[in-house]
């Protein structure tokens, strides 16, 4: 259980059970007393009114009237928390759907059900999610992960890796990980990952300052494209309003930074023949060397 979470189900012991000892408590949550203490040292500094005491009927206890919605949190903080945790919940699992459930109980509101989050694509399997929960439970245990990766060119390698965060980024779920058969950090798309599974082995590394910063370098180009009014829905969905020039005609201009790799070209010839490369010149060339190497395939 994460630290912020015991907190907060400490407090929620302590309204319910008034008194508690230190050995209840660390038998609980599976840590050691010397954890529970350090617990109680922190919710004092945070002014929650919480006291201990010695001898045969001591225990942890917080002050008899006590209200963790009036001492601490306004109307809109708790509502902050709430909407928070109901997001957490999307993407972390059981942990924050129990302490949600509890901090509505204590702030006595309803709890809206404001995101949904589907890891699927139209009418597929959702595989994807199940990859992403085994991704989660390494991360949070620092297991390692060994599965099969299929990268943007289709070739097959084994990896095993160190996973550390995911990201998600322009639509798609990333693990960013130190690969231990390339001995450096590398970022893989979770949609393309395979045979995933958790090793028993444990790692310690943390993801270094400049990449918790999100610094990560890619080659980027200014892709110019004309797109027809055809594809208008599309331009809509996946550009921004300051990447778009609408022409007399109805076509869009589109002004867009990418990472140049393979996936650059899959993604203009799925515009078929409602997508022109205006620049950069290299992205044109390429493009109809690739279209006159499917046309020799219909041959």
């Amino acid at each position: 259980m994460q630290v912020n979470n015991r907190l907060f189900e400490i407090i929620y012991i302590l309204m319910q059970k008034k008194k508690i000892t230190a050995k209840e408590l660390s038998e609980r949550f599976e840590v050691s007393t010397r954890t529970i203490y350090r617990d109680i040292e922190i919710l004092s500094r945070a002014n929650i009114p919480i006291y201990t005491t010695k001898g045969k009927d001591g225990g942890i206890e917080l002050i008899e009237e006590y209200v963790l919605n009036k001492a601490i949190l306004s109307e809109e903080e708790q509502k902050q928390i709430l909407f928070a945790l109901q997001g957490m919940k999307k993407v972390r699992g059981k942990e924050e759907k129990d302490v949600l459930e509890k901090l509505s109980i204590l702030f006595n509101k309803k709890v809206e059900d404001w995101i949904k989050i589907d890891f699927s694509n139209w009418g597929k399997k959702n595989t994807q999610e199940e990859r992403f929960d085994i991704i989660k439970k390494a991360i949070l245990n620092k297991n390692l992960i060994e599965f099969v990766y299929y990268n943007s060119n289709g070739e097959k390698t084994k990896r095993i890796v160190e996973p550390i965060q995911i990201w998600f980024k322009d639509k798609s779920w990333y693990v960013i990980s130190y690969c231990r058969i390339k001995m450096d950090y590398r970022i893989f798309k979770i949609a393309r990952i395979r045979d995933i599974k958790i090793l028993e082995e444990h790692f310690q590394r943390e993801l270094p300052k400049e990449r918790k910063e999100g610094k990560y370098k890619f080659e980027e180009i200014l892709l110019e494209l004309e797109i027809s009014k055809e594809m208008a829905y599309r331009v809509y969905d996946e550009f921004e309003d300051e990447e778009i020039t609408k022409k007399e005609d109805g076509n869009f201009i589109i002004k867009v930074k990418y990472p140049e790799n393979e996936w650059i070209y899959s993604y203009i010839l799925s515009f078929e023949e409602y997508a022109k490369v205006i620049s950069p010149e290299r992205i044109k060339v390429d493009i109809k060397k690739k279209l006159e190497k499917i046309s020799k395939k219909y041959l």
